[in-house]
């Protein structure tokens, strides 16, 4: 993964600069500004999807150490290279990654085809790197891609730009670069020839691709050209902006954006990406696993604010899922399923409450309080909302709130007085994160009118 490239906006904004920019993603490059994919264009079905699958898997899960082995633990390229040959996944069956998604309430995949270290999971024609030319030799994306279409399941590619294997890369030490190495020949343009021509192999032999995931563009350089070349072959997929132009979407990365919640909504397309696991985004044989709560807090704080996120797991070498990331995810999908409605077809809509552990989000007369944080005490008060709703219920676990409009002495000199009070949060349960409360009114409230009632006197 990248979070540094700061000066790429300023690249791109000089020769793109006729595209609204945006500095909401944590990694490179900017977002644009607002949302400039319309009703009707093929790229909507992302806005649909909300929650996917992000899957970190390659050679690197053969030493299960992290998914930058070779550079962190500065492996020379040759020794590294040898791990092709026991590259044997013999338990990879995409049907159970899909069944895995869905039980996690995720709606589409994205997958890693090449990560840094330049090992391809598919049949490409330009490097011999590849899974053809080992003990598997099957073609791992032809695989997964069948089962996705098979299954309606949109899959998106991940492609590294970096490449610690190709002779042409300019291998400079740069971060997240090797060294110069023995047999480079580093050719920027030949390079960008065999990107090129692998990214074109990529949206013509697999079918349906619903999106492209740019990562390490070190050189930072600007090229829309490439991305154009995608949206002709393959015109549903979203295209995200670590790549030569800012693309469609941000992409805020773990916890390093302070972006995330300082913000209550994203006035541009973002898709936040987190793994289950704290040291790596591959698999690891001795990893540091999340806490369900802080994975759900932050999937809760980026789905309520109207970004998509994705959640990674590391597959082991042989292909399976290990079951402790498996049992996460089952574990976030039952919370997830328990509060959907609260953002499938629900926009993010601001009220004047002005805290920011709470975002709100809309369906009709529908108002769903998003609790981002675990609440103080067991009522949540919605100030200045002085509209009493119909109807009150905890939305993950169906039970029945009270609501009253009352005089409160924490704001007796300031106008409104009053506020809306929902109560009573079940705030000493067990988990006590990710609570969603819907209130159903007659009339959807209005902010602006908060004159005290015969009922708040």
């Amino acid at each position: 993964m990248n979070l540094t490239r700061k000066d790429f906006l300023k690249a791109a904004a000089t020769a793109l600069a006729a595209i609204p920019m945006d500095a909401i993603a944590n990694s490179s490059a900017p977002a644009p500004k607002t949302n400039h994919i319309p009703p009707g264009d093929p790229r909507r079905w992302w806005f649909e999807a909300r929650f996917g699958l992000f899957i970190h898997w390659g050679l690197y899960a053969i030493h299960g150490w992290h998914e930058q082995d070779q550079w962190r633990r500065k492996i020379p390229r040759a020794e590294y290279g040898k791990l092709q040959q026991q590259w044997n996944p013999v338990k990879f069956d995409p049907d159970a990654w899909i069944d895995l998604a869905q039980a996690a309430g995720m709606k589409y995949l994205c997958f890693t085809t090449k990560h840094h270290d330049g090992f391809c999971l598919w049949d490409t024609k330009f490097t011999v790197f590849n899974t053809m030319n080992t003990p598997y030799g099957k073609d791992v994306l032809k695989l997964l891609a069948e089962a996705c279409q098979r299954r309606k399941f949109p899959l998106c590619l991940y492609y590294s730009i970096a490449d610690w294997h190709q002779p042409n890369y300019p291998n400079e030490g740069r971060h997240h670069e090797l060294p110069p190495q023995p047999g480079d020949s580093p050719d920027w343009n030949k390079y960008l020839d065999f990107l090129k021509a692998q990214v074109r192999e990529l949206c013509s032999n697999y079918g349906e691709i619903h999106g492209f995931w740019w990562d390490m563009n070190v050189p930072e350089h600007v090229d829309p050209s490439i991305n154009a070349m995608i949206r002709e072959l393959q015109p549903k997929a979203m295209i995200n902006n670590r790549g030569f132009d800012p693309g469609d979407f941000g992409t805020p990365e773990r916890d390093w954006d302070s972006a995330t919640t300082s913000k209550g909504r994203f006035d541009a397309p973002v898709e936040a990406c987190q793994s289950v696991g704290y040291q790596s985004w591959g698999y690891r044989t001795d990893e540091d696993y999340y806490s369900d709560a802080h994975l759900i807090r932050g999937i809760h704080n980026m789905l309520a604010k109207g970004a998509n996120y994705l959640l990674n797991v590391g597959p082991m070498a042989d292909g399976s899922i290990p079951e402790t990331s498996a049992a996460m995810l089952r574990r976030i999908g039952t919370w997830v399923d328990s509060i959907r409605e609260s953002f499938d077809g629900a926009a993010p809509v601001d009220l004047g409450l002005g805290d920011k552990s709470i975002a709100l989000t809309r369906r009709g007369n529908s108002l769903y309080v998003h609790l981002l944080r675990d609440p103080e005490t067991t009522s949540v008060f919605l100030r200045p909302l002085t509209t009493r709703p119909k109807r009150a219920t905890l939305l993950n676990d169906g039970r029945v709130l009270e609501c009253d409009i009352t005089l409160l002495p924490r704001w007796h000199d300031q106008q409104p007085s009053a506020a809306l009070r929902v109560r009573p949060i079940p705030v000493n349960d067990a988990t006590p994160y990710g609570r969603v409360l819907r209130l159903d009114f007659e009339a959807f409230p209005d902010a602006s009118k908060t004159t005290t009632t015969d009922e708040t006197r």
